[in-house]
């Protein structure tokens, strides 16, 4: 009795038919006028906050108080929607013109909710 050999056609049908079971299912959902108007505002609020953050005083204020500018970027990303608009509304409140003042302003919120959420203990220090 001779053995019996599979072609590769047969081999390739049998490795099809055993994959065939395992596949992956993407599920889409529509999406309210609302929730897509709440990730515009996040992500408006973000560029305002991060043009904030990117100016040259802001960043000498944070290595002044030894906060690294990227540290302090992540974590203003990680905010949540409510965090992110408050803070987005305190700095569009301080006066217009970029005043030492309004900058001090600006990094003391920023300070205080990285102090919050535990990624910093700058008033520890002071």
């Amino acid at each position: 009795m001779r053995g019996r050999r599979f072609g590769p056609v047969v081999v390739l049908s049998m490795c099809a038919m055993a994959i065939a079971p395992v596949h992956n299912a993407a599920y889409a959902g529509v999406i309210t006028t609302e929730q897509y108007l709440d990730v515009v505002d996040r992500q408006q609020a973000l560029d305002r906050i991060d043009a904030v953050l990117a100016r040259e005083e802001v960043q000498h204020e944070l290595k002044r108080l030894g906060v690294d500018p990227a540290e302090a970027a992540k974590r203003v990303a990680a905010l949540t929607d409510s965090e992110l608009a408050l803070l987005a509304d305190n700095m569009e409140s301080l006066p217009a013109g970029g005043d030492l003042l309004g900058v001090i302003g600006v990094v003391f919120i920023v300070l205080l909710i990285l102090e919050l959420v535990g990624v910093t203990n700058v008033f520890n220090k002071i």
